[in-house]
């Protein structure tokens, strides 16, 4: 029997789901012990459906029935499922868990970046962007709009955080991303493997991004900065162009996330929509 009954917030257990709002925990323990967590059904269906691995479910009791062919799957495969009232589920976890379950998966080994760069035709480069609602909305609008790939620079959040995980609807699983390290010392080797790299920034030589749209390379890797800040000036000055949006009504720039997904619409390839 895979289904068991959780009382006491402090069950060893359900040590994985302790303290989620803890920042400083989350990103101490979830790299080193190699657990993300997925939240919501439609996540957790489209974890698995991409081969990620259960470590265990928890969920409300109310909700046996709705996943009742998770809960069957994780009986055969030995999955414990734990079940508790709302009061300590909430106890657990630091919040209200009204989207059905959430489950510890076991992260994926990391990908090669040079490997996801050999079939793909256009990328992002996320450099330093820490808001992990940010990054799960770039990759949903990526996944939307027929990105190939997702590279993170080393101190951008992890899209696995779970924050990032929900706010994408689970395309983190779908678009296939890798760390790029050392950043930016690595954007020689995007253009070595075929691709023109242009950074989305305020600058006064960029180009517009109708003009870039109206002949756009055969491969691009389109680089988004930092909230605030935006791209360090080492990445500007290594990048082949820099490109921006034209804006009306007095308004500068648009939210990374934001301006990430209209780059994405300009540039999109026909042959993927």
């Amino acid at each position: 029997m895979t289904v068991h009954r959780v009382s006491d917030p402090g069950d060893p257990r359900v040590k994985e789901y302790l303290h989620l709002t803890d920042m400083a925990l989350r990103k101490r323990t979830e790299p080193a012990s190699g657990i993300y967590l997925a939240e919501s059904a439609k996540v957790i269906r489209r974890a698995l459906a991409a081969g990620h691995r259960p470590i265990s479910y928890l969920m409300a009791e109310r909700w046996l029935d709705d996943l009742s062919d998770l809960v069957a799957d994780a009986g055969r495969d030995g999955v414990p499922v734990y079940v508790g009232d709302k009061e300590v589920l909430q106890a657990i976890t630091g919040f209200h868990l009204h989207r059905g379950a959430i489950a510890a998966m076991h992260r994926p080994q990391p990908r090669d970046p040079l490997e996801l760069l050999r079939t793909a035709r256009r990328v992002v480069v996320l450099e330093d962007v820490v808001d992990h609602t940010n990054v799960g909305a770039v990759f949903r609008s990526g996944a939307a709009l027929g990105l190939d790939a997702v590279l993170v620079t080393p101190r951008c959040a992890d899209p696995l955080y779970r924050r990032s995980v929900r706010v994408s609807m689970g395309t983190v699983f779908q678009v296939p991303w890798a760390r790029i390290d050392p950043w930016p010392g690595s954007v020689p080797a995007l253009q070595q493997a075929g691709f023109t790299v242009a950074s989305l920034a305020l600058s006064t030589d960029a180009v517009s991004l109708d003009q870039l749209a109206a002949d756009p390379p055969e491969r691009l890797a389109l680089v988004v900065g930092t909230e605030g800040d935006g791209l360090a000036r080492a990445t500007l000055e290594a990048c082949d162009l820099v490109v921006r949006i034209p804006m009306a009504g007095g308004v500068d720039s648009l939210n990374v996330a934001a301006a990430s997904a209209v780059a994405f619409w300009a540039l999109r390839q026909k042959s993927h929509l």
